[in-house]
């Protein structure tokens, strides 16, 4: 995305309140990153130490089940050849071999250690919830999140542009495409995009609460090394510190209904600039505002 645009007139019809807290952030040079692209194969750009140590520990375990792969691939080959019935026409006959049966107990064992001495600081890094520069409450619902600035006192909805909710079916019409122009998008972010975004400061500590309403749904954020299931009736949290502005799309990773494929997540990483003048205009526009009117206004 090389520029975004300020909301045309269609677009405030579709989301009149939601909009004008968003629309401060339309600013040129904020980049997407973390996006899905069509023939592209690996994880998305990491944004955060703990996605980075998930891509660290994925080489690494991608490295040491090919080792064993062409290892087991080249002794089945090598026992094959050796030992076949021409060349060895009378078969040995022994039960027990001490050094073999200890090294095929010693080296796994050797391994799983490799891993865990890996996978364990990655897990309690991820678990281990730091103290938040910003609170943010997640709430699933079918089929769009609600975000609640915690310490702000305000909140919004946040539905995929196109869906129902702002004037869609769920389809990639010229009206869709039009909105999504509007908003700063091309066709590309078409199931992507949302009406409105998670914005955050750079470099800072970001604690996501999650719960859902109905049904189970998941807050995950690919790039950020994010993924939390949204159960009703709990309450969890995960956490992540952007270190790069620009934009990131996720989406709801837990089978939730009929309308799963259309539940995305949009967050805008800005400066501390930036983000202290959105969060003004998101008070003023958002502040008493109850959950419903801002789905009625959709």
């Amino acid at each position: 995305m090389k520029h975004l645009l300020s909301f045309s007139g269609l677009m405030a019809a579709f989301s009149a309140v939601p909009a004008m807290a968003q629309e401060n952030l339309r600013i040129d040079g904020l980049e997407i990153i973390g996006e899905p692209i069509d023939g592209k194969m690996g994880f998305q750009p990491a944004v955060t130490r703990v996605a980075q140590d998930i891509h660290d520990l994925d080489y690494l375990i991608l490295i040491i089940i090919t080792l064993i792969t062409i290892f087991v691939t080249g002794l089945i080959l090598w026992v094959a050849f050796r030992y076949n019935k021409k060349r060895n026409p009378v078969a040995a006959s022994f039960t027990h071999h001490t050094p073999v049966e200890i090294l095929w107990t010693v080296a796994p064992i050797l391994i799983l250690v490799l891993i865990g001495a890996y996978s364990l600081p990655i897990l309690f890094r991820q678990q281990e919830i730091p103290q938040a520069d910003l609170t943010i409450k997640a709430t699933g619902n079918q089929w769009y999140w609600s975000y609640d600035y915690v310490d702000e006192g305000f909140g919004f909805d946040s539905y995929m542009i196109g869906a129902p909710a702002v004037g869609g079916e769920n389809r990639k019409t010229p009206e869709v495409i039009a909105q999504l122009e509007a908003a700063g998008y091309t066709e590309r972010q078409f199931l992507l995009a949302t009406d409105t975004a998670v914005v955050i400061p750079v470099g800072k500590t970001i604690v996501v609460q999650v719960t859902g309403s109905d049904v189970i749904h998941s807050w995950a954020m690919p790039a950020f090394g994010v993924k939390q299931d949204a159960v009703p009736g709990r309450l969890a949290e995960t956490w992540f510190t952007a270190e790069k502005e620009g934009v990131y799309f996720g989406q709801c990773s837990e089978l939730c209904g009929n309308a799963h494929a259309y539940m995305p997540i949009t967050v805008k990483v800005v400066s501390e600039e930036v983000y202290a003048q959105w969060l003004g205009n998101a008070k003023e526009e958002y502040a008493g505002i109850p959950q419903a009117l801002t789905v009625a206004s959709k």
